[in-house]
């Protein structure tokens, strides 16, 4: 969704963090495949995820939807320590590029990919693990579930970050009636009344929503 104009645009991108050379060249290589120019974060909500990844002094991290691993690049950059980040997704094809990437950027050994359903994989962490980060930009229709077993086994002050929250306007828009539509209206409105978590909607590209676990 635009929500600002072209030139605004450019200025955001051009007072972050410029990227690197790994980060460029994948961005290259994902927009020449499709649905590549839709499916990966932005470089300023790339650079987003990395700066609250630091802030939370995260070590333990999970990624529901890895894509292409621009995303992942960002978060595991952002761990402290010997941090690992969990990846979740459901595609060898894409992420086979992501893990090249991961590569090229020194970060393999810090990123699990799990190619399995993400509930599965969630369900089936060590008893006891606490999450510090948690990212969710995968299938929208899954944001309800993702959501409700994340923040149980978030730690107190963790953060889950969720994308796409406003669905292009969707969320306003009555005649807008998808599963994906309700779905992720169902999540806002279900993080809004939980006394678990403090929250709150950015407008940043599509709108992330950050909820901290209290």
């Amino acid at each position: 969704m635009d929500i600002v104009n072209p030139a605004l645009e450019d200025y955001l991108l051009a007072h972050a963090t410029p990227a690197d050379d790994v980060l460029r060249d994948l961005v290259e290589e994902t927009h020449g495949l499709e649905p590549g120019t839709t499916m990966q974060v932005s470089h300023d909500e790339g650079e987003f995820l990395t700066m609250l990844t630091r802030l939370t002094r995260a070590e333990f991290a999970v990624e529901i939807g890895v894509f292409t691993g621009y995303s992942s690049i960002c978060i595991a950059r952002g761990l402290t320590g010997g941090g690992r980040l969990l990846a979740c997704d459901v595609s060898e094809e894409w992420t086979s590029v992501a893990a090249r990437y991961w590569e090229r950027a020194g970060l393999s050994e810090r990123i699990d990919l799990r190619i399995a359903p993400a509930l599965d994989t969630i369900r089936g962490l060590r008893p006891g693990a606490r999450i510090d980060f948690a990212f969710v930009d995968a299938d929208k229709t899954g944001y309800p579930a993702y959501y409700e077993e994340l923040v149980p086994r978030m730690r107190p002050g963790g953060l889950i970050v969720l994308d796409n929250v406003l669905r292009g306007g969707r969320v306003v828009d009555p005649a807008a009636q998808d599963e994906a539509d309700k779905a992720i209206r169902q999540v806002n409105d279900t993080i809004t009344a939980d006394s678990r978590v403090q929250s709150v909607m950015l407008p940043l590209r599509d709108g992330v929503t950050l909820a901290r676990k209290l």
